[in-house]
């Protein structure tokens, strides 16, 4: 075990961050025998593993067009704007004036005036410096805030790719079950008009034909609501996609090998426990920024005048100049000043638990991920064997009913038997699909870092 204290150091100036979170970290995973060394990174364009042009064109399309995108985007241009206020507010800052009067009389006259101003806070505690501080890491946080958002949608859409695929499956299945029902249900037919049947076994037939025929509705809306919803993702109408979708194409295939890094390593590419780093580090450098509000603050102040009655002659005469230092030093505020320091305390204390909770978080996800993933292969290893046993059972019994052997009851269990192994199949492949799609978000796979971009 490992201790982590923070993925970016002692990167702010502020002495709380003596103070970080200590998260025992393991050195390797608990479930990892599903990763391979040498596969697939996981902050690679993992989608494109799978060999499906029309999930990656779908993942892509949604990272370019999603809204929630496009609203994350908003907020990191504003919380950039932000940083740069808080950065210009540190400098010094000049400003002209010019006005013109006019007097009436006994005898009219004018007078010009035109002037410069200068002003500057020197930042003698740290106050200014605490506070840009505080802004860039609320940036900082803010486009890990859209990468974490990018992780989730690339592997929301993916999954609903592949739901939607088995789902179709499963429909082509049940069409065919409900084709190999109907024709028993003929035979059965058959042989009550030659004396051979009842017509128990022809309504029991019937029963097991209407039981499938009600599946397939069930199937054709969940297929389209999932439809809708990647519609949506994509920054789409819901309608969008029945017509430009490819038709009933199979699951993707498997992706290749994971390379599963370290867990120490796996902290550090997920956004999200970055993004809560990134907020501790913000509310430390405003516990700081709260301690030297209560401290004296100096200002330094220049100006410059001119006047004249004409203006060629605003310059002749020389100018008026001032100069000007002020200390300010709090003495009676009610208190006000320490209750903001300790609301900050409280802040950053609710921040610091914040990004302990996220890394415990995120080792759960990726030991979840494995075990679910090595569920789901097991799963779909045995369903398969089950559906290869139902098919070759329901052809047994068609052939040993048709020959006397076994009565129609056990044709008719044989059948549903296959139709459930069968779905059960189809499904446990999609699921197993989804495990790899849910391990790469997990390990924080498919985002960029635009936390150091402009």
């Amino acid at each position: 075990m490992i201790a982590v204290v923070s993925l970016a150091g002692c990167a702010t100036r502020a002495p709380l961050v003596a103070t970080a979170p200590v998260v025992e970290v393991p050195t390797s995973w608990a479930a990892s025998a599903s990763a391979a060394p040498g596969g697939a990174p996981a902050n690679a364009q993992w989608w494109r593993g799978f060999g499906d042009e029309a999930l990656s064109q779908a993942v892509e399309a949604a990272l370019t067009a999603n809204t929630d995108v496009a609203i994350a985007q908003a907020n990191l241009r504003r919380a950039r704007a932000l940083r740069d206020v808080a950065v210009a507010r540190g400098r010094p800052t000049l400003g002209a004036s010019a006005s013109v009067q006019r007097t009436t009389g006994s005898g009219s006259r004018n007078l010009f005036d035109a002037g410069f101003d200068a002003a500057w806070e020197p930042d003698l505690f740290g106050g200014t410096g605490h506070t840009v501080a505080a802004a860039e890491a609320d940036a900082r946080a803010s486009a890990l805030t859209l990468d974490a958002l990018r992780v989730s949608l690339a592997a929301e859409v993916a999954a609903d790719v592949v739901s939607l695929r088995s789902t179709r499956a499963r429909l082509v299945i049940a069409r065919a079950n409900l084709a190999a029902q109907e024709e028993t249900l003929q035979i059965a037919r058959w042989r009550e008009q030659a004396g051979l049947a009842s017509s128990l076994e022809v309504a029991q037939a019937r029963t097991s034909v209407e039981q499938t025929r009600a599946q397939l509705p069930v199937l054709q809306a969940s297929a389209a609501q999932t439809r809708h919803a990647l519609a949506v993702l994509m920054g789409r109408t819901p309608q969008s996609l029945e017509a430009a979708w490819p038709g009933d194409a199979p699951l993707p295939q498997l992706p290749a090998a994971i390379a599963a890094d370290m867990p120490a390593q796996v902290l550090r590419q997920r956004p999200d426990v970055r993004t809560a780093e990134a907020q501790w580090l913000a509310a430390a450098e405003r516990v700081a920024q709260a301690d030297a509000a209560r401290r004296p603050t100096l200002a330094l102040r220049a100006s410059a005048a001119w006047n004249g009655a004409t203006l060629g002659s605003l310059g002749s005469a020389g100018a008026l100049t001032t100069l000007l230092a002020s200390l300010t030093q709090p003495l009676f505020d009610a208190g006000q000043r320490k209750a903001q320091l300790s609301a900050q305390e409280a802040a950053f204390d609710a921040a610091r638990e914040n990004y302990r909770a996220s890394v415990l978080v995120a080792l759960k996800d990726v030991e979840d991920a494995f075990s679910a993933l090595d569920g789901a292969r097991q799963r779909l290893t045995a369903l398969r064997d089950a559906e290869a046993s139902a098919a070759d059972a329901a052809l047994l019994a068609s052939q040993r009913y048709a020959s006397g052997i076994v009565d129609f009851q056990t044709v008719l269990d044989t059948q549903r038997n296959r139709l459930a192994a069968q779905d059960g199949a189809a499904v446990a492949q999609a699921d197993w699909l989804t495990a790899h799609v849910r391990l790469f978000k997990a390990l924080g796979g498919g985002w960029r870092d635009v936390a150091h971009s402009p």
